[in-house]
């Protein structure tokens, strides 16, 4: 349902915009676009997403906490250990990403194994394991590549519309339907990233709950990955691998835009100090 939400969305912005510039070819392009963006992004959805925050992959020999934390807790939540990656970047986050536990993949940046200590590293972890063993990593995936297929989009007919639509007026002024087709197309370019992010946020929100609770019960130390999330949240340094695309995928924000009742309203996270007060309940 989500992959056909995306789809119509591709579709019926590929469908205004032919109508706009009289281009008819750029409809079954829509269409091929659409199909081939959804098949990709279940495929190779983690690839983009490994590539896109500049994570490498580690051994043991690199990384050996790391990388036998992974593998105890995955033994422990009963998966297939997934792969290490590392960020290099001095802001404290990390997420995981693939399409099912046998083709999963975690990633942590630097800055987290400097700044958290070995309770809080496994509580990260260990929320990171509830999401693939939910298979919220192929969602989120999905909704990463997807929704930033629509805003590249909608970008490219916002911009088409201001160089090109000047070049038209001519042809266009005495015909009412244009004008409606180009307000159309003007108010879906605009609106169709926000319906991207809404979904993300549906996506997202609730599922970081699940995450946080399912995550405490594997370690048995809520206050872990409490302590995590508050130190996290408190660091200052903002991830310059991270953008709005793929922020849903990380345990925190990672893009530091989340101060203010509206920015609150639109964050694809749930408020830090709720997610906090309900794991030091437990």
């Amino acid at each position: 349902m989500l992959v056909m939400v995306f789809m119509a969305i591709i579709i019926g912005l590929g469908y205004l915009f032919a109508s706009y510039t009289r281009f008819p070819y750029i409809l079954p392009l829509a269409v091929i676009l659409s199909i081939v963006t959804s098949i990709g992004s279940y495929y190779y959805s983690d690839t983009i997403v490994l590539q896109m925050s500049q994570a490498r992959e580690v051994t043991k020999d690199e990384y050996p906490h790391l990388v036998y934390s992974v593998e105890g807790l995955a033994l422990a939540a009963g998966l297939p250990a997934p792969r290490t990656y590392v960020i290099e970047d001095s802001a404290p986050n990390a997420f995981a990403t693939g399409r099912d536990p046998k083709h999963a993949a975690i990633a942590v940046t630097t800055g987290l194994l400097d700044k958290l200590d070995r309770n809080e590293l496994e509580g990260v972890i260990a929320h990171e394991m509830s999401h693939i063993k939910d298979y919220d990593i192929r969602l989120m995936a999905l909704v990463a590549v997807l929704a930033g297929t629509v805003v590249l989009i909608s970008d490219w007919l916002l911009r088409s519309m201001w160089w090109g639509g000047g070049r038209r007026d001519n042809d266009r002024e005495n015909n009412s339907s244009d004008g409606i087709i180009m307000i159309a197309a003007l108010v879906a370019a605009i609106l169709a990233p926000i319906a991207a992010t809404l979904i993300q946020l549906a996506v997202s929100r609730k599922r970081e709950y699940m995450a946080d609770a399912q995550g405490a019960l594997l370690t048995r130390y809520p206050k872990g990955l409490a302590d995590a999330l508050r130190k996290i949240s408190a660091d200052p340094d903002p991830l310059e691998a991270a953008n709005k695309a793929t922020a849903h995928m990380y345990i925190c924000n990672p893009l530091h835009d989340y101060g203010g009742w509206l920015n609150s309203l639109f964050s694809t996270h749930p408020p830090i100090d709720e997610r906090i007060r309900r794991l030091e309940a437990m």
